[in-house]
């Protein structure tokens, strides 16, 4: 499995809301695209959604369903 360390935007809905973190560190699987994270950078991430702290930005994207 060849991996390479990239910068990626995580994308995660809690409760409704999507939470769009940049710049996280992941190792990308060049072959699949697959993000794997550090334990380290999984707790960072819980941090920065369960303290509500205020975003750099918002943003606002169209919802489609699949139908």
């Amino acid at each position: 499995m060849s991996t390479r360390e990239q910068r990626v935007t995580y994308i995660l809905s809690v409760n409704g809301p999507l939470h769009v973190i940049e710049n996280v560190p992941a190792r990308v699987n060049l072959a699949t695209g697959e993000q794997l994270f550090a334990p380290a950078t999984i707790e960072h991430l819980q941090r920065l959604i369960w303290e509500s702290k205020n975003p750099t930005r918002i943003m606002q994207a169209p919802v489609y369903e699949y139908a």
